[in-house]
Order: C-alpha cells, then sequence, then structure tokens
C-alpha cells in the first residue's frame, strides 16, 4: 500500500502524534524513555504553549493501509530567524518505521511546508526553543535515554542522510559517576574562587520562597549564559511565567544550587533532578490512572541516578571556575542522596567551557547527538 501523509488536525489527532512512539514504534524498548504524553499534546497546543507566540508550527502522521508508521513536526522559530538574519526552518519529533518510501514522504511534506513559508533551510532535529529535546541519537543506543531527550533507532541517521541532510552540529552526553569525596583540586578552586570574586551559596527549602526571590533571575540567567550557543532562543515572558510555574515547584530544592555575588546578583545556577527514565518507562508516558506514582516515587524517594538539567554562569564569569562552587556544593548532597552517577545531558561539543568543569570526575562519554541541515 502506498504511503498517506495527513497534517495533524483536531485533539484525537495530536494525541495519536503523541502516543505513536511509545504505544507502536518503542513498545517496551529497554532504552527508549517517553516523554509525558500531556506534555507532547502541550507543547502542539497554541493555547498551552507561549512560544506560539512566536513561532509557527505543524505536524504530519504517515499511514500506511490506515495504520501509522511514521511522524514530523515542522517549526518556525521566528525570534531566533529575526536575530540570525536567515529563514531557517526546523524539523524534531521525528519518528518512523525502517521504510524509506515513509521517511522520505514525511520530510517532502516538512519542507514543503516550510518553503511555501519562505524557508530556504531546513534543520533539525529541533524544538520551539533549548527546552525541548533536541539532536538525533548517532551513538549510545545501548544506553538508557534521560527525561530530556529522545531516543531514535539506528537507522533514523542512514534515511536523513540519504534525504541530503547533513552534520551541522554534535551534542555529546556523560556519565559522570559521584565520588565519595570532592577532589582535592577542584576544592582548591573552589576556595580560591569564592575568595577572589566575594562569592557565595544560597539554598531554598521553600519553593515559593525562591520563586519569589530567584524564580525570574534564574531564566533571565539562561537567557544570557545560552543566548550563543548554537539555535538558541531567548525565552520571552511568558514562556519564563510558564516554566516557573511547571518545573519549580517540581525540584528537590537540596538538588538546586544558586551562585550570587558580593551584590547579591545571581551568577550562576545548577538544577539537577532524580532520574525519571524508568519511572517514564513504567508509566508509559502517562500520568493517569497509575503512571503518576513511579513518577512521585522516583521524584522524592530512593534513586540511583542524577540528571543535570542545566548549569548556567553568567557571561563575565565563564572560565573563572564558578562550576567549582556549584559542584562542591551538590557531591555532599549527591553522596547523601544516594546517587551512583549523573547524566549530564545533551552539551555541545564545541563547548570546552563546560566540558573542562568534569575533567576531575571520573566520566564517560557514552552518548552522542546531532543536528542535521539542508538547503531547500
Amino acid at each position: 500500500m502506498a504511503v498517506t501523509i495527513k497534517e495533524v488536525s483536531g485533539k484525537s489527532a495530536l494525541k495519536e502524534f503523541a502516543t505513536f512512539p511509545v504505544d507502536y514504534l518503542y513498545r517496551n524498548h529497554p532504552y527508549y524513555v517517553p516523554q509525558l504524553i500531556s506534555d507532547t499534546i502541550g507543547t502542539f497546543s497554541p493555547d498551552e504553549n507561549p512560544a506560539y507566540d512566536f513561532c509557527e508550527a505543524t505536524c504530519f502522521m504517515a499511514y500506511r493501509d490506515g495504520k501509522p508508521v511514521g511522524r514530523i513536526a515542522g517549526i518556525i522559530n521566528k525570534h531566533f530567524n529575526e536575530k540570525a538574519g536567515k529563514k531557517e526552518g526546523r524539523f524534531g519529533f521525528v519518528d518512523f518505521i525502517d521504510d524509506e518510501e515513509v521517511s522520505k514522504a514525511l520530510f517532502e511534506a516538512v519542507e514543503n511546508w516550510a518553503r511555501k513559508k519562505g524557508m530556504t533551510s531546513m534543520h533539525g532535529p529541533l524544538g520551539f526553543t533549548d527546552m525541548d529535546p533536541e539532536g538525533l541519537l548517532i551513538e549510545g543506543y545501548d544506553e538508557i535515554g534521560t527525561s530530556v531527550t529522545l531516543y531514535s533507532y539506528p537507522y533514523y541517521r542512514n534515511h536523513i542522510e540519504s534525504l541530503g541532510y547533513t552534520k551541522e552540529t554534535d551534542w555529546v552526553e556523560y556519565k559522570i559517576y559521584v565520588p565519595e569525596s570532592i577532589p582535592e583540586k577542584h576544592q582548591r578552586i573552589t576556595e580560591i574562587v569564592r575568595k577572589k570574586y566575594n562569592l557565595r551559596v544560597i539554598k531554598y527549602t521553600n519553593a515559593n520562597k525562591l520563586i519569589k526571590e530567584y524564580g525570574q533571575k534564574v531564566f533571565e540567567l539562561i537567557n544570557q549564559a545560552y543566548a550563543n550557543l548554537y539555535g538558541y532562543s531567548a525565552l520571552s515572558q511568558r514562556q519564563i511565567d510558564y516554566y516557573i510555574k511547571m518545573y519549580i515547584p517540581l525540584l528537590r530544592l537540596e538538588n538546586l544550587t544558586l551562585i550570587i555575588n558580593e551584590a547579591d546578583e545571581l551568577v550562576g545556577v545548577g538544577i539537577a533532578f532524580p532520574s525519571l527514565a524508568k519511572a517514564l518507562q513504567k508509566s508509559k508516558g502517562r500520568l493517569f490512572p497509575f503512571g503518576f506514582i513511579p513518577l512521585l516515587k522516583a521524584l522524592k524517594g530512593k534513586n540511583d541516578v542524577v540528571e543535570l538539567l542545566l548549569v548556567a554562569v553568567r557571561p563575565d564569569y565563564q572560565s573563572k571556575g564558578v562550576n567549582a562552587l556549584l559542584f562542591s556544593d551538590l557531591i555532599p548532597i549527591f553522596q547523601q542522596n544516594g546517587y551512583i552517577y549523573a547524566e549530564s545531558n545533551p552539551e555541545l561539543e564545541e563547548n570546552n567551557k563546560v566540558q573542562s568543569q568534569w575533567q576531575y570526575f571520573e566520566r564517560v562519554q557514552h552518548k552522542r547527538r546531532r543536528a542535521f541541515c539542508k538547503s531547500l
């Protein structure tokens, strides 16, 4: 049977788009970690996702003999294009069976959509912003994913490259083992930096107090620290309000470290999260009726793995050892919580400032993701 492509329209079609990889393509896969289906639906709901203030998006599903066999999203981030002076379209949330007819039909659909919108190139996998999953897994297929990344079968890469896409950039991911004690050299750097720049660590035990005093400042710092990274689009005020409401109440606050200077200005932030990977697998991406139970256990109970969601340092304090303060604070907490290792999550391969912070720890670079590009 021929492949049929349909643009996603309506709640039931969007739900099918969100559930396709969970219920069909990766069902019971040992390394695939589903995103929450409700989150994916919310991401592509203009009434919920504030990124639609400056983005356009569409989704396509592929069918053969009436059965779903693939999906892809097309996104245009107008803010990024204006800043970069480009006309770039993005593809993301791409999944398909191992059939070149299917992958070709999906990419032709999203490329034609982008051309009609005046775009001259296609890039991805990317999302609306850096808060969405990005990069195609090309190394580490036998490693369990994290809560903020997407798995992909090895054949995805071959299909995408056969359609004329080439490498634009890579992200690497590390497994970093929690040491029994803070490395001596790391501790020395911490003390030197603390005294030289008059910095101090602050912690919170109350989420409402954190939101009131530093919630806004955390995301403003992220915008400053990430401004020049590949594909980064500054978070708008509506997005900041959205993420404060969504994420901060879920944090185990001992895993959040803030660094301030003598003027009480925020210059560094580190946020870690107990791994939700196995809990998401058990829940199959669903909160209800019982999916929330393993997720709550992962958040509040014992966990062997911690995910490093983000580390951000104000540009004028980068390369000055501020990261040492963050991890000198977090390492004892990781030990107390029983974490065996941390997942770095994706870091741009050329971002030496970030990767240098792992040099004093036992680590393994165990995954790699790639962004591709193609002229239209």
